[in-house]
């Protein structure tokens, strides 16, 4: 029999939940209302699945989710549902890019019993299971220019956005002057900012940096 960890605010929804899960086989070990219980909840358990709202108590914005992404660091593998009211392209990026066993769920497909628990076992087998609203919103979301910049490139791309020079840069940030030649010259090679002698590449990527905004 599969375990289950369900967190869910809503007391209705959370109990319906329940009710569902027993119907169909799952045992579930604890029923949850925030993510700080949730956490203690799957630490005590150790569950065969993991199913949360992503907004909970105390300020209802992503405490479900940042849970979720938590419980994967500790626990690789554990296989987690997240359920949304609406699609939020970037939980879904955060959560899919921990790994297989995993899925992204609107509430509103929960209403269709057979296929929320046929998604379920698709987790719990290492499947990925995606809502499809939430697919269209990832396959036309704009890609971050910035996506494919270090920690340190993008400390040194929001200072030339400032205006400062290399040495100040190399101030500010504790480094050589050479080490910050070779990170812009990164950051320019990475935005694809060839050499040309019609163009200033500093302040083409300046201006990527401020659309990227």
């Amino acid at each position: 029999m599969t375990r289950v960890v369900l967190a869910e605010d809503g007391v209705l929804l959370r109990e319906g939940l329940v009710g569902v899960l027993v119907r169909f086989g799952f045992e579930v070990v604890a029923a949850v209302g925030d993510a700080a219980e949730l956490m203690t909840a799957v630490k005590e358990h150790s569950p065969d699945l993991v199913i949360t709202d992503i907004k909970m108590p105390p300020s209802f914005q992503d405490e479900g989710l940042r849970a979720a992404v938590r419980l994967r660091a500790d626990h690789p593998g554990l296989p987690i549902v997240v359920l949304s009211q609406y699609v939020q392209q970037e939980y879904a990026a955060d959560l899919i890019g921990t790994g297989d066993s995993v899925g992204y769920l609107l509430k509103d497909r929960v209403a269709d019993i057979t296929e929320f628990v046929a998604a379920l076992r698709t987790v719990i087998a290492g499947g990925t299971v995606v809502d499809p609203d939430v697919v269209r919103r990832l396959i036309t979301r704009p890609l971050d220019p910035l996506a494919g910049l270090s920690g340190r490139e993008r400390e040194v791309l929001a200072l030339i956005a400032e205006g400062r020079s290399n040495s100040a840069i190399a101030a500010a940030l504790f480094i050589g002057e050479p080490a910050v030649g070779k990170h812009v010259g990164n950051i320019l090679v990475k935005l694809g900012l060839p050499p040309t002698d019609d163009t200033n590449r500093r302040v083409l990527a300046v201006l990527t940096y401020l659309r990227a905004r």
